[in-house]
């Protein structure tokens, strides 16, 4: 049985936070997770909104396809759009961290360069505060205490649900096109253990749970 049409809001990949013109503060999200989420869905015949960061992926067909570049740009498009969509999940590895000031030219190298930075939004919590009936679903990575780090954030930020990866160098990498070891944990912090598969695999369990968590994807 086909399953009636939703409208499913994805954000993917890094954001970029501009240095000078050509240099940038960003991180290691290839945007492989949000990606194989989108074309899951596409399959499934939900409608579809995918907002990028820069990767080397091109969009699955059938998306509505949306590219940004900094955090800011991704809560400008994202709180405009999130009205229209019954959930959001929100892949995208939004840097915390962006530099204080952004000069007009290219910073010469001599002398070396002092760089202050300040946060960026905190574009998932805005959102899940207005999120009323929708379904709101995060991502985090953590290095350590990966189970008592996501439940924190799925309770500050009064998400669903909140999907956690681990990374440790050269041990458990979960950027790019590899199997992956996550961890899901709904509101009431029950924990769900998956062995490591294909991103493709993850994104159909992620988009079933979606579905147990709210109804509504």
């Amino acid at each position: 049985m086909v399953p009636q049409l939703k409208n499913i809001l994805i954000t993917a990949g890094p954001t970029r936070e501009p240095i000078d013109p050509v240099r940038f503060i960003s991180n290691l999200s290839t945007g492989e997770m949000g990606y194989a989420l989108a074309a899951a869905a596409v399959r499934k015949k939900y409608r579809v909104t995918l907002v990028s960061g820069p990767t080397a992926l091109k969009p699955p067909k059938g998306v509505r396809f949306i590219s940004i570049h900094t955090a800011r740009e991704l809560k400008r498009v994202c709180t405009e759009l999130f009205p229209e969509h019954d959930c959001l999940i929100m892949t995208a590895a939004v840097c915390d961290f962006e530099p204080a000031k952004t000069c007009r030219h290219k910073i010469s190298s001599r002398g070396g360069c002092t760089l202050r930075l300040k946060r960026t939004p905190d574009v998932l919590a805005s959102l899940a505060k207005r999120k009323g009936s929708r379904t709101v679903i995060g991502f985090c990575l953590e290095t350590r205490d990966l189970v008592d780090r996501a439940k924190a954030k799925l309770r500050e930020k009064r998400l669903d649900g909140i999907v956690a990866n681990y990374y440790a160098p050269g041990r458990s990498v979960p950027f790019g096109d590899r199997k992956v070891k996550v961890v899901l944990i709904d509101s009431t912090l029950k924990v769900k253990r998956c062995p490591a598969q294909p991103k493709r695999q993850i994104a159909e369990r992620l988009l079933a749970w979606a579905g147990e968590l709210g109804g509504r994807c």
